[in-house]
This record gives structure tokens, C-alpha cells and sequence, in this order.
């Protein structure tokens, strides 16, 4: 049995070698031999590299959730969604340098870019729970799907920048979160004839249903009228 204190010491190994190296060079043997743990330990705690990446994003998700800013729950939910993705890039400025080995790899594997997605997308939802924006269904997954690629492109903007009070980084951030707010509402309009499309349609299904049940009695009442000549 893995305990949770090998977990930690294997995903830290992992954040220092991709500090120091590239992702595609850092395998699970050179992780478990750097970490000094057995191959077995380290298949019980991380079967594959993207196990790892994705016990990155949920670190960085506790992070963001355990340091929410509670007085931000009167502010608007933009506000709110600026303040907890840029808590989010504070979290991941520990690890500067194995995010932009991450960035790296993805921009040169396309594969590898689209499992990098599937994990950044769900961290995104919670990101949204966290500024308190409630989003469900097919919605949640549009707007999670493009706020994971906006928020690429501030890190990408955050990696190369040298100033700690991150102008540029912020700047980003609030043009994306522009961007993001016309979606919002390009969203709600198109949910809103959504709604009407499917009113329209459960309405002429109810309406063919009342007329099938009228043609129905009126058959019924045929049949009946015409049994008396038949026995007659």
C-alpha cells in the first residue's frame, strides 16, 4: 500500500525533473529512480505520466479552493472569476518552470494537447464553482471548454514574464474574461431560443396527443353505433 506521504515525494519528483527537463524525457523508471521508490510503488501510485499531470491540476484546484476569497461573494461574477484564476497562476508559480515544460510538450504533441485539455477543462469547472458562477449541462462544458483555452493564453503570456506584479499577465486575463462575457451572453440568448424551440415542440407533441385521443373516442363511439344494425 502507497501511503499519501510517497504520493506527495513522487508528485513532487515529478515537478522538479520537468523543471530541469523536458516532458517527453522524463520517464516513470527515471521518476521512480530519482525519487527512490520501487517501479511497483510507483505503478500503485501513478500508473502513467498523465496520472501525474492530473495529480498537478487537482493540487493546484485544492490550492485555489482552500485560499477562495470569501469577501469577493458580493462582487460581480466577473470580478470573482478574475480573483480566483489569479490565484490560480500564484498557486502555479511555484512551479514556473515545470508548467512551461508541460505548455511545451503540448504545443508539440497534439495528442498529448488534447489529454492536457481533458484535465484543464475539468479544473476549470472548478474554478468556476469557486467564483460561484452556476453553470450546468451542455453549457457548463462550452463555457469550461473556452475558459480553459483562455486561460492558456494568459499562462502562455505569464511564462514570459519577468515582472512579479504581472501587468501583462493581468491585462491578458481581464481581455479573455471580455471575451469570455460575450460568450456568456451569445450563450444565454442561444439557450433562450433553445427553450423556445423546445416549448414549441412539446406543445405540438401534446396537441397531437389530444387529437389522437379525440379521433380515438370518436372511433370507439362508431363502432359502438354500428353494432346494433349488425345484430339486428
Amino acid at each position: 500500500m502507497v501511503t499519501a506521504k510517497t504520493r506527495q515525494k513522487i508528485l513532487q519528483t515529478f515537478l522538479d525533473l520537468l523543471s530541469a527537463h523536458p516532458y517527453e524525457d522524463v520517464s516513470l523508471p527515471l521518476i521512480a529512480e530519482a525519487a527512490k521508490v520501487k517501479l511497483s510503488d510507483m505503478r500503485s501510485a501513478y500508473a502513467s505520466k498523465l496520472a501525474l499531470v492530473e495529480a498537478f491540476a487537482e493540487k493546484i484546484d485544492t490550492s485555489v479552493l482552500d485560499e477562495r476569497d470569501e469577501s469577493m461573494e458580493d462582487q460581480p461574477p466577473r470580478d470573482r472569476l478574475f480573483d480566483v484564476l489569479m490565484t490560480r497562476i500564484d498557486a502555479l508559480s511555484q512551479h514556473k518552470e515545470a508548467v512551461r515544460s508541460l505548455h511545451r510538450a503540448a504545443r508539440n504533441d497534439p495528442a498529448l494537447a488534447l489529454d492536457f485539455n481533458r484535465v484543464e477543462v475539468r479544473s476549470q469547472k472548478w474554478m468556476l464553482i469557486a467564483a460561484g458562477i452556476d453553470v450546468s449541462g451542455v453549457k457548463a462544458a462550452v463555457v469550461a471548454q473556452c475558459l480553459a483555452v483562455s486561460f492558456a493564453r494568459v499562462v502562455d503570456v505569464w511564462l514570459d514574464e519577468a515582472d512579479e506584479g504581472m501587468p501583462r499577465t493581468m491585462a491578458r486575463l481581464d481581455r479573455e474574461l471580455d471575451k469570455g462575457s460575450t460568450l456568456m451572453k451569445r450563450l444565454g440568448s442561444l439557450e433562450s431560443v433553445a427553450r423556445g424551440v423546445r416549448s414549441f415542440f412539446r406543445k405540438a407533441s401534446e396537441g397531437r396527443g389530444r387529437r389522437g385521443r379525440r379521433d380515438g373516442d370518436a372511433g370507439e363511439d362508431a363502432d359502438v353505433s354500428g353494432e346494433a344494425p349488425a345484430g339486428a
